[in-house]
């Protein structure tokens, strides 16, 4: 099997979540692997002097809706949530910590349900007991994840993948890596997946 696609992104970020819809799917058909990396774009923001898309004037309103138009679009459910942008650091922390005490298949699944709880449900995804409830309807086991969320490795562990993301490049949600290749946002799959195909673009 080829190398696996690196696939980053933020739970604040709609079109993060429209690309978390599809990207596995997309790396099925080319035989690829996804590597899941929660990340959170405060870090990311500092470094690059950026702000929310909501927050920037003019820009905003239409970055509102571009969401719905791009959902609609795409077939996606969405549902503008009523706090956003939110903190997700608690969201990232718990996908990580179910990484490593239950495997990939459950956190990326977990991943999956915390961007349906936000942007389709409404679910206030900052607040630690909402991501306990979206973990028990998901399939994972929650003993021990409010500890996990608030213990010092996963916080640091958390650091890190911001860190290394930024050290290759990343600089926003969705941004996807494959074969040294980097493409950002969702109105890119189109390109991400030719160059799957052709090994080009």
């Amino acid at each position: 099997m080829a190398a696996a696609i690196d696939f980053y992104f933020d739970f604040s970020s709609p079109y993060g979540y429209f690309a978390a819809t599809r990207i596995d799917e997309l790396a099925a058909k080319y035989k690829r692997d996804v590597e899941w990396h929660p990340i959170l774009l405060g870090p990311v923001f500092k470094t690059t002097g950026s702000v929310p898309l909501p927050q920037v004037p003019i820009k905003g309103d239409y970055s509102f809706h571009d969401f719905e138009r791009s959902a609609r679009f795409h077939g996606i459910p969405y549902n503008r949530p009523s706090a956003f942008p939110i903190s997700t650091q608690a969201a990232a922390r718990a996908v990580l910590w179910v990484r490593g005490k239950q495997g990939e298949d459950k956190a990326n699944k977990f991943a999956k349900q915390i961007y349906k709880a936000y942007f389709v449900d409404g679910v206030n995804i900052g607040e630690p007991m909402h991501l306990l409830e979206v973990g028990h309807h998901s399939g994972v086991d929650t003993t021990g994840l409010m500890e996990g969320i608030n213990s010092l490795p996963i916080k640091n562990q958390l650091k890190a993948e911001v860190d290394l993301a930024m050290a290759r490049g990343v600089f926003g949600s969705p941004f996807v890596i494959v074969d040294g290749e980097s493409f950002w946002g969702f109105d890119r799959f189109d390109q991400l997946e030719a160059f799957m195909r052709d090994g080009k673009i």
